[in-house]
């Protein structure tokens, strides 16, 4: 949980606010407010310099939850902003804990406001595992246990496959009880085997590793196949980049969402 200060009021007998950054002892008078850090004695919200407090300068930072029809699954697929600026907006969710990502300069404005899909995140070449979160994705999938394998090549009796040229490919390991990153695929051939009365596919990859009797998965690029994060509810996490030094306004922010159906 992130630190924060939380702050109490005797007119309303109650905790009125809290704040990102931590004063060791604070104060209002005389209109103004003043806070002491390290000796020092600083009065807020006399610079034009935003969310500068004791010579660090932050970013501006709006947590809010989306949870239209709550008992209902569904797919968050867009986030809209009503707002003068475009943020980054990182998206969790509470099924299996997918997270979703859309950089601030991915939001496209349109009449005014910021559109911008939701990617589910995980899955790249700098990847040694796969999260829980891309193991339950639909861009997961297997192969099995190659019947050869050398470094660079694996060879299946499969006759048909959605593995493509780009995918990345996974090992299951027994002992860590998870899937380490193997390589990704560069090229893919289909034989016939007669006396398997069945094809042979031949699986090209980049990676090094030689590892036998294991078995294979493989999984898609996740900003080309996401169809958004899936979950009853989302936690939006808004932050506004450091090269808008001017005031930014955000009024609403909005999801389009679908009902996932299992």
């Amino acid at each position: 949980m992130a630190d924060y200060t939380l702050t109490y009021s005797e007119g309303s007998k109650g905790f009125p606010s809290f704040y990102s950054y931590y004063p060791d002892y604070m104060i209002g008078m005389n209109n103004y407010f003043y806070t002491f850090k390290g000796g020092q004695l600083y009065r807020h919200n006399t610079n034009d310099i935003h969310n500068r407090y004791y010579e660090t300068t932050y970013s501006s930072m709006i947590k809010t939850v989306i949870n239209q029809s709550p008992l209902e699954n569904k797919l968050f697929k867009t986030i809209n902003l009503e707002s003068t600026d475009a943020w980054t907006a990182d998206i969790l969710t509470d099924v299996n804990s997918q997270l979703g990502k859309i950089p601030s300069d991915e939001f496209v404005k349109k009449e005014g406001n910021y559109f911008g899909y939701v990617r589910n995140q995980g899955v790249s070449d700098t990847v040694s595992t796969i999260s829980s979160s891309e193991l339950n994705s639909r861009t997961i999938g297997g192969l099995g246990v190659p019947y050869t394998q050398n470094v660079g090549s694996m060879k299946f009796f499969l006759s048909e496959t959605s593995l493509s040229i780009g995918d990345y490919i996974y090992r299951y390991d027994s002992f860590a009880n998870s899937l380490i990153f193997v390589g990704q695929v560069t090229n893919l051939a289909y034989s016939n085997v007669s006396a398997n009365n069945g094809s042979v596919l031949t699986v090209t990859h980049n990676g090094t590793t030689v590892t036998s009797g294991t078995s294979i998965m493989y999984a898609k690029d996740t900003a080309a196949e996401s169809m958004g994060v899936m979950g009853h509810y989302a936690e939006v996490t808004l932050t506004l980049p450091s090269t808008v030094t001017s005031p930014s306004e955000l009024f609403a922010i909005e999801s389009e969402t679908m009902k996932s159906y299992p």
